[in-house]
C-alpha cells in the first residue's frame, strides 16, 4: 500500500496482507457484499453502540513493522484511543471516512512521488 500527503509529494509505503488489501480496495470502490465484510461488521457494531471512528494515526515503526492507533469517540462522546496494525485502520478510517495521519517522526521512512514515477518509467 502506498500511502500519499495531500500535496501527493510523498509516500509511505507499507506492506499489507491480501485480505487487509480486499478490504481497503472494496472501500475505496464501494463495493458491497451479500454478507458484511469483517471491517464493514466492525462498522455496524460501533455506529450500533453510537461509536464513531473520527482519525487514524500511522505512530510508530519498530523493526520495519508500522503501528497505528484508532481514535474514535464512544457512545458517551468520550475519545478511545485503540491499537491497530495500519491496513485495519487504514480499511476502517475509509468506511468512516474519516482521516488518516502520520506521525511526523515517519517522514524518514516517506520517498519522494517524483521518485516514485521516475522509477516506474
Amino acid at each position: 500500500m502506498l500511502l500519499s500527503d495531500l500535496e501527493e509529494s510523498k509516500i509511505l509505503p507499507i506492506v499489507v496482507g491480501s485480505f487487509e488489501a480486499q478490504g481497503i480496495i472494496s472501500a475505496l470502490k464501494g463495493q458491497e457484499y451479500q454478507r458484511p465484510m469483517t471491517y464493514d461488521l466492525i462498522k455496524t457494531l460501533c455506529e450500533t453502540l453510537d461509536g464513531e471512528i473520527v482519525e487514524i494515526f500511522i505512530n510508530d515503526v519498530k523493526d520495519d513493522i508500522f503501528y497505528a492507533r484508532i481514535h474514535m469517540l464512544d457512545h458517551n462522546d468520550e475519545f478511545v484511543e485503540i491499537d491497530a496494525r495500519p491496513s485495519d485502520a487504514i480499511a476502517l478510517a475509509l468506511r468512516f471516512d474519516a482521516p488518516i495521519f502520520i506521525n511526523f517522526q515517519l517522514i524518514e521512512f516517506t520517498c519522494d512521488y517524483e521518485d516514485l514515477i521516475d522509477e516506474q518509467k
